[in-house]
């Protein structure tokens, strides 16, 4: 059944005419027959608009979606999504790469259990200076039945490290991504992380099968991008609590997982305050010692 499934690749992108012939080249390449490649291009100025047409007239599989204005960074990433028509989505950075067996790999783990909501795969990430790392997740937690434990084990993730698990680049279940309601915000990534591992269990491909660029930004200049304002930079971690919380609040959740929930949100929070304000205390150390 899952070899007939449609699937969509959803390439949100601005501007990116000088990196998106090689992403197009990975995803046209999979060997799931039955795939559309969605590029929703975010009213770019370059040349991107006449590059996704030429290769949109190439090959029936890529549709081409355009907005006449920016509307925003994580506007056009859901918007990829939500114009797509496969019963499965999975979105795809516009200088990332794609493995040929990457999608078939995640149905057939779809197909082995059909609890799963999103099928994550060991990612290779090449940072500014040319860098490649991996780092292997062997973990079990997010395929638990129990949607806390998936939480807890989530926002433990996102606290040890950005390379173990990617589920934005996973593969999802259509309801999952196009369903969950997303804010704008910094750290907007991580809370819908921390969503999906509330609404079901996960499944995980122990193998390298995707391959992304990954650049460290201060978080000012992530702000700009998202275009929030620069106040919330400083107060990143109480607005990215208070939204767990306002989401575990209004979850699907007996009143003992709510609680235990609470409890994994406000954990999260001290370490995050703990590594924050020794960051800071490192860095008027190091003024002082100017002075």
């Amino acid at each position: 059944m899952h070899d007939r499934e449609l699937v969509s690749i959803a390439l949100p992108v601005r501007n990116g005419a000088d990196r998106l012939e090689a992403v197009v080249r990975s995803v046209l390449a999979q060997d799931h027959p039955h795939l559309e490649l969605v590029i929703s291009d975010n009213a770019s100025t370059d040349g991107t608009e006449e590059l996704c047409r030429d290769l949109a007239a190439d090959d029936p599989r890529i549709v081409y979606h355009r907005h006449a204005e920016n509307v925003g960074l994580l506007g056009n990433f859901q918007h990829a999504a939500r114009v797509s028509k496969g019963a499965y989505v999975r979105w795809i950075g516009d200088d990332d790469r794609l493995e040929p067996a990457c999608v078939s790999t995640a149905l057939a783990a779809f197909a082995a259990d059909e609890r799963l909501i999103l099928v994550t795969n060991q990612v290779s990430y090449t940072g500014s200076s040319g860098t490649v790392s991996t780092v292997s997740y062997t973990g079990t937690e997010l395929g638990s039945d129990d949607p806390v434990e998936r939480f807890a084990e989530m926002l433990r993730l996102l606290n040890e490290s950005p390379y173990l698990i990617d589920p934005l680049y996973g593969l999802l279940r259509r309801g999952p991504a196009t369903g969950i309601q997303r804010r704008n915000m910094l750290r907007e990534d991580e809370v819908f992380a921390a969503k999906l591992a509330l609404a079901g269990p996960w499944g995980h491909v122990p193998q390298v099968l995707s391959h992304r660029n990954w650049r460290m930004e201060r978080i000012g200049r992530i702000a700009r991008r998202l275009d929030v304002p620069a106040w919330q930079s400083h107060l990143a971690n109480t607005l990215q609590c208070r939204e767990l919380l306002r989401w575990v609040r209004d979850a699907d959740l007996t009143e003992d997982q709510r609680r235990r929930a609470r409890t994994e949100v406000m954990r999260m929070y001290a370490r995050r305050q703990r590594r924050t304000l020794a960051h800071r205390s490192r860095k008027l150390l190091a003024l002082v010692r100017l002075v």
